[in-house]
C-alpha cells in the first residue's frame, strides 16, 4: 500500500507522543529522532529530511506548542503542515495556453512508462472537457508508435504518426499544425525514452522543445527507484527547464522517499501520480491529502471525487429506493460491488478513511481482491429467481451454485450469511430514520458490519 511502511512508523512514533501528555523538549526531540529515522528508511533525500526536522523542532518547540492543553495534536499538525509543504503545498495544476493548443511534452528515461502514462493523461484531460491528440514521437523504439495507436483506440482518442522516417522536432512541429486545423484543444508528445548523460539525445529534445514551444514539459518517473528518480529529475532540469514531474507506480511503492525529495531536490512540482496499470488509474497530485493519508487522517475528498466519477448517480438513486422499499436483491448488491470496484483497489479506498490508513489495521481486515471474483462467480451462477429469493436456496440449490461456480458450499453459505446480515442493517437504518429526524441516513456501499467487501 502506499507509502504504507512510512505511514506506519509515523502513526507509531505519534501514538507514544499522545500519551503522554503534557510534553518537553526531551520528549520532542525522541519522536523527532524516530521521524528522521523512518524519513531515510522511506528513502528520502538525506539533506531535505535534515531540514525537514529542523523546521518541524524550530516550531515544535515553542512555549505556544509546549504549554498547550493539546500538545501532541500540535506537534502532528505541525508535521502534517510541513509534510505538505515538503511535497509542493498545494495541488500544482497544468499551465493550460493562453490560445489553444495546450502543448505538453512527456519525457523520461527508459522504461519509466512515458507512453502509457501519456495516453493516461490525455483520458484524465479528455473526461475534463479537453480534446486531447496523442502524438507518436518516439521514432527508435520498436513497436513505440504502435503502442500509442493502440492505447489512443481503447480510449477513442486521435493518434498523430508520421512513421520512423520523420526526425522527432518535425514531427511534433506537424502534429501541433494538424491540432490546429482539427480543434483539438490539448496535443500530448509522447517522446523517446533515453539516458540522461545522452547528450544527442537530450538535444534532440531541446531542440523538439524550440520547435513547438511547449507549456509544459513534464517528466516521467519510476517512484520504485526511489532517490535515483530524484537524481534524473535534477538532471532533466537542468537541460530541460521542466514544468512538473508525474510519479508512476506510486501504488507500489510502500517508502515514498522520491515523492517527499522531487519537489525539495529540483524545484519541480509533482504533478499527476500513476496509481495503478489501468487508462484510468493516473491522479491529480494533492499534497495536503497526501500528508493526511500518511499520518492515518485519511482523505474524504479523493474518496468523495472517485465515488463520483465512478457511481452512477442515476443507479445509486434507484439502488437507495429498493434499500428503502427493502427490494435489495443480490442482482442490486452484485451491481453495488461493481461500482465500488471501479473506484480502485479496496485498500486504497480503506486507506482514504480516516483512521483506516495504518498498515497494521488493513492487515487485520484480511481484504483479498480474489474474493470479489468469487462473489461475483457466485451470485452469476443463480437463476435470476434465486438472485431475487436467496432465502429459496435450499441444499441442492446451494451445491449446484457451487459447482457452477467453482467454489464450495461454505463459501456460497458464507456469502449467503453475509448477504441476510447486509439486510438487516439496511432494516435497522430504515427504522433510524423513522424514529431519529437528523436527516436521512444513506447506504449506498450496502455493506454488512462482518462483510469483505
Amino acid at each position: 500500500m502506499l507509502f504504507s511502511g512510512l505511514a506506519e512508523r509515523l502513526q507509531d512514533t505519534f501514538k507514544k507522543l499522545k500519551s503522554k501528555g503534557r510534553l518537553t523538549e526531551e520528549d520532542v526531540d525522541i519522536a523527532l529522532k524516530e521521524v528522521r529515522r523512518a524519513l531515510i528508511g522511506a528513502d528520502v533525500n538525506f539533506v531535505v529530511v535534515k531540514d525537514f526536522v529542523a523546521r518541524i523542532r524550530a516550531r515544535a518547540v515553542g512555549s505556544d506548542v509546549l504549554q498547550s492543553l493539546t500538545p501532541a495534536q500540535q506537534v502532528i499538525k505541525i508535521v502534517r503542515d510541513e509534510l505538505a509543504a515538503l511535497m509542493g503545498g498545494t495541488e500544482s495544476k497544468v499551465n493550460l495556453a493562453p490560445s489553444p493548443p495546450t502543448v505538453v511534452m512527456m519525457v523520461g528515461l527508459h522504461g519509466a512508462g512515458k507512453t502509457t502514462t501519456t495516453a493516461k493523461l490525455a483520458n484524465l484531460m479528455r473526461r475534463q472537457g479537453r480534446r486531447p491528440l496523442l502524438v507518436a514521437a518516439d521514432i527508435y523504439r520498436p513497436a513505440a508508435i504502435k503502442q500509442l495507436q493502440v492505447l489512443g483506440g481503447q480510449l477513442n482518442v486521435p493518434v498523430f504518426s508520421m512513421g520512423d522516417n520523420v526526425a522527432p522536432p518535425g514531427v511534433a512541429k506537424a502534429a501541433l499544425e494538424n491540432a490546429r486545423r482539427e480543434g483539438n484543444d490539448l496535443v500530448l508528445i509522447d517522446t523517446a525514452g533515453r539516458l540522461h548523460i545522452d547528450q544527442e539525445l537530450m538535444g534532440e529534445l531541446s531542440s523538439m522543445a524550440d520547435a513547438v514551444k511547449p507549456d509544459e514539459i513534464l517528466l516521467v518517473v519510476d517512484a520504485m527507484t526511489g532517490q535515483d528518480a530524484v537524481n534524473v529529475a535534477k538532471t532533466f532540469n537542468e537541460d530541460l527547464s521542466l514544468t512538473g514531474v508525474v510519479l508512476t507506480k506510486l501504488d507500489g511503492d510502500t517508502r515514498g522517499g522520491a515523492a517527499l525529495s522531487v519537489k525539495a531536490v529540483t524545484g519541480c512540482p509533482i504533478k499527476f501520480v500513476g496509481m495503478g496499470e489501468k487508462l484510468d488509474a493516473l491522479e491529480v497530485f494533492h499534497p495536503d491529502r497526501m500528508a493526511d493519508r500518511i499520518l492515518g487522517m485519511g482523505d474524504v475528498l479523493t474518496l468523495i471525487e472517485k465515488a463520483q466519477a465512478n457511481f452512477d448517480a442515476e443507479q445509486v438513486e434507484r439502488l437507495n429506493k429498493r434499500i428503502k422499499s427493502m427490494e435489495f436483491t443480490l442482482d442490486d448488491f452484485l451491481e453495488h460491488l461493481d461500482q465500488v470496484k471501479k473506484m480502485g483497489p479496496i485498500d486504497q479506498i480503506l486507506g482514504m478513511i480516516p483512521g483506516m490508513g495504518g498498515m497494521k489495521k488493513i492487515k487485520d481486515l484480511e481484504i483479498d481482491e480474489k474474493e470479489l471474483v468469487y462473489v461475483e462467480a457466485i451470485i452469476s451462477s443463480m437463476t435470476v429467481w434465486e438472485r431475487k429469493n436467496p432465502q429459496g436456496l435450499n441444499g441442492s440449490r446451494r451445491r449446484r451454485v457451487a459447482r457452477g461456480s467453482g467454489t464450495s458450499v461454505q463459501e456460497v453459505n458464507r456469502l449467503l450469511k453475509q448477504f441476510e446480515q447486509t439486510r438487516k442493517m439496511m432494516r435497522q437504518i430504515m427504522d433510524m430514520e423513522k424514529n431519529v429526524k437528523k436527516g436521512k441516513v444513506k447506504n449506498p456501499f450496502g455493506f454488512g458490519k462482518n462483510s469483505p467487501f
